[in-house]
């Protein structure tokens, strides 16, 4: 599963229309993005809120009947939320237990107007959710980005991956900016959330998704392969992989996003239907 809190939802096109018109307020458009997948039935939301639906303190965040909250030692998720575009309800609690908080930060392009930390890449997770009915735990990651511009304008794609290993967390950022420059990162987090950085492996092709998203990353040895597609859309895809990385043989989740794709317009006529705007 992957629930990401939006504040200025980067892929929303209620925003990005908002923009073309002059300055936007990123409170304006916010939602809770949730996708469940596996045998108990997938789920994907993102219903975007007003500023009006949006409650902030140092400690928690609600956004529509949704909210997080920092108890001290654990993110506690609780979800509410209706499926698009066919309305079922997810609803559930999720608990994030960090082993240790992220010492590091990194900007991801020259002019430092986006950033991404990882905050907790060795953690666990404990979720139970009552429709769908689904309750589990296991390894679990937690990371924040924040920017001063639309994504769009400076990348035209990157890929990123995470991978559980004995002794950690490897992770694998991959951007290609709207400059022409490249920047890759290879990370390793260790369980007292010490990050160092790593030499990043050879590039490896695998095979693109139905959409005809590319979906590069980095593996020793040229060994990388999708096992399963979670998401494919025309301008992303999320994925599950078998890789090697730092002497380890591995299974991560892997992203590949496409901006180009993601500002073209037809993509942007079909994305209303997949983040519908709520007007309560």
């Amino acid at each position: 599963m992957t629930v990401i809190a939006f504040l200025g939802s980067v892929f929303s096109p209620w925003y990005a229309w908002a923009r073309r018109r002059g300055p936007a307020d990123p409170l304006q458009h916010c939602a809770v993005n949730v996708s469940l997948y596996g045998a108990g039935g997938r789920r994907w939301t993102m219903t975007e809120r007003d500023a009006s639906s949006v409650r902030r303190t140092a400690r928690a965040l609600t956004i529509g009947r949704s909210a997080m909250h920092w108890d001290g030692s654990t993110l506690v998720i609780d979800i509410d939320e209706v499926t698009a575009p066919i309305p079922r309800r997810v609803r559930g609690t999720v608990r994030v237990h960090p082993m240790a908080l992220g010492d590091r930060g990194f900007l991801l392009d020259a002019a430092g107007r986006h950033r991404w930390r990882p905050i907790a890449a060795c953690a666990r997770i404990e979720a139970a959710f009552e429709s769908p009915a689904l309750r589990w735990s296991g390894p679990a990651y937690f990371d924040t980005n924040d920017g001063d511009a639309p994504l769009e304008s400076d990348f035209r794609d990157w890929d990123w991956c995470r991978a559980p290993l004995r002794d950690g967390t490897a992770i694998l950022y991959n951007a290609r900016r709207a400059d022409g420059t490249d920047q890759s990162l290879a990370l390793r987090s260790g369980r007292d959330g010490r990050i160092e950085t790593f030499d990043p492996p050879p590039p490896v092709a695998m095979r693109r998704t139905l959409w005809r998203m590319p979906r590069p990353t980095r593996a020793e040895g040229g060994a990388a392969r999708v096992t399963e597609t979670l998401q494919d859309a025309p301008f992303y895809s999320r994925s599950v992989i078998a890789t090697r990385l730092l002497g380890q043989e591995a299974t991560a989740v892997h992203e590949s996003l496409d901006l180009r794709r993601f500002a073209a317009l037809p993509v942007q006529m079909m994305l209303p239907f997949r983040v519908p705007r709520s007007i309560f």
